[in-house]
């Protein structure tokens, strides 16, 4: 797999030939081009290099909004993508689309590219690298306390750093589904123990017999479409690591306020796959498509500072993380 970096001129040419198909794309080996723009916006040559299966880079601050990536340095993307291209062309695809959508649409269209990388061979190279741990015990996932005016939902995995598994989605899914017929109620989630939510559980992943049945789980029981249905009324209060799942859940809340000591990752392309709780959906409302695309690729922590000034929570500030004191 080769990246390409063009000039404006040799992209006029390339994208106008009625065969580029056979030049570019990750099935023939280029899965990632960028064009060096100078005063130009390339918006045209965004659109006609969007119709392939590729990751397109707009090199220069005047990039239109059709690329799915702008910067001034497309060697970090080159990286990121040449890591796993596959699942980084993916993810371009999904999210260059998603503004488009209804939730609905963009979080079906989200499973169903889960689904087909969860079959793919970047996927099955990352598994091949994860020990395997013994699954954990059925103590239930969450804890629920109801107030006057309020309930607090909290993920209660403590010793695993709330990792997300099948138990946690279907008790959460089942406290949202009762708190849609509660608009009365205003909804606090967080997390017990040193962290919010370290991102889903590696002991599940790749155990669902077929894709084609993960797809019809995931479907059916979408988490992140669960919290979007009452998200107005969700304050999320996040802190320690904040990975994959994590993040995706938080993201769709109306409010989100991290603790100064607060870490967000998104790894997802690194294993092969994509956002897979609605973070196609969910990420880009608060951050943009394109900043949500780069943060994959180039997998990079982000402190609470960072993600402030990004979007991706609304607050900074202290707050007790014990469950008691919520």
């Amino acid at each position: 797999m080769d990246p390409i970096l063009m000039s404006m001129e040799d992209a006029e040419t390339i994208t106008s030939s009625p065969v580029i198909g056979r030049y570019l794309g990750v099935a023939v080996g280029v899965p990632v081009a960028a064009v060096e723009l100078g005063d130009h916006d390339g918006a045209e040559i965004a659109r006609r290099l969007s119709r392939l299966p590729l990751v397109t880079v707009g090199v220069g601050s005047s990039a239109d909004h059709a690329w799915d990536i702008r910067c001034e340095d497309p060697q970090p993307i080159f990286e990121g993508v040449l890591a796993n291209p596959i699942a980084a062309v993916t993810a371009a695809q999904v999210l260059r689309g998603a503004e488009h959508r209804s939730v609905h649409d963009a979080l079906l269209v989200e499973s169903l590219a889960y689904a087909t990388l969860q079959s793919g061979p970047e996927f099955a190279a990352w598994l091949e690298t994860q020990g395997r741990r013994v699954r954990d015990n059925d103590d239930p996932r969450i804890q629920v306390h109801e107030h006057a005016e309020r309930v607090d939902v909290i993920l209660d995995r403590p010793r695993l750093f709330n990792l997300v598994d099948a138990q946690m989605r279907d008790e959460l899914i089942d406290v949202f589904r009762v708190l849609a017929e509660r608009p009365d109620l205003a909804i606090g989630l967080s997390g017990a123990g040193p962290s919010f939510c370290a991102g889903g559980d590696p002991a599940e992943f790749g155990t669902v017999a077929d894709p084609a049945t993960a797809h019809t789980i995931r479907s059916t029981a979408n988490l992140g479409a669960y919290i979007h249905r009452v998200a107005e009324r969700v304050t999320a209060r996040v802190h320690g690591l904040c990975i994959g799942a994590g993040v995706e859940m938080m993201a769709f809340c109306n409010r989100v306020q991290a603790h100064p000591e607060t870490w967000f990752r998104l790894p997802e392309i690194l294993m092969g796959l994509l956002p897979g709780v609605g973070g196609t959906v969910s990420i880009p409302a608060r951050i943009g498509r394109h900043r949500t695309l780069e943060w994959l690729l180039q997998d990079t922590m982000v402190d609470s500072d960072m993600a402030l000034e990004w979007g991706l929570v609304d607050s900074i500030g202290e707050f007790e993380t014990d469950p008691a004191e919520v």
